[in-house]
């Protein structure tokens, strides 16, 4: 008999998908997971990419992770962090 176990969407999408853009994408959530509550991330470049491609590929693999990142850009070293609360996007409310 087979056993069952439940487990999220964004989990499930993860390790399912194949192919090398994959493979980058869990690399990056590995990299979104090890950074610790109040810590930060900085990722440099290796040979053939770009400050700006690491940005892009953070910002999927946390789309994917469902967690929202604040991502700065130093010349060609890229800083992260994980936002804490949701986003409030537009323009703010007026106060009373």
């Amino acid at each position: 008999m087979p056993s069952f176990e439940r487990v999220s969407i964004d989990e499930a999408r993860i390790k399912t998908a194949t192919g090398k853009r994959a493979e980058r994408l869990r690399e990056y959530t590995q990299y979104i997971q090890d950074v610790a509550p109040g810590g930060a991330g900085k990722l440099t470049p290796g040979e053939g990419e770009t400050a700006i491609a690491l940005r892009r590929r953070l910002n999927q693999a946390a789309k994917l992770a469902g967690k929202t990142l604040a991502i700065r850009r130093l010349g060609d070293e890229v800083y992260f962090w994980i936002e804490e609360g949701p986003r409030r996007r537009g323009r703010p409310r007026k106060n009373p």
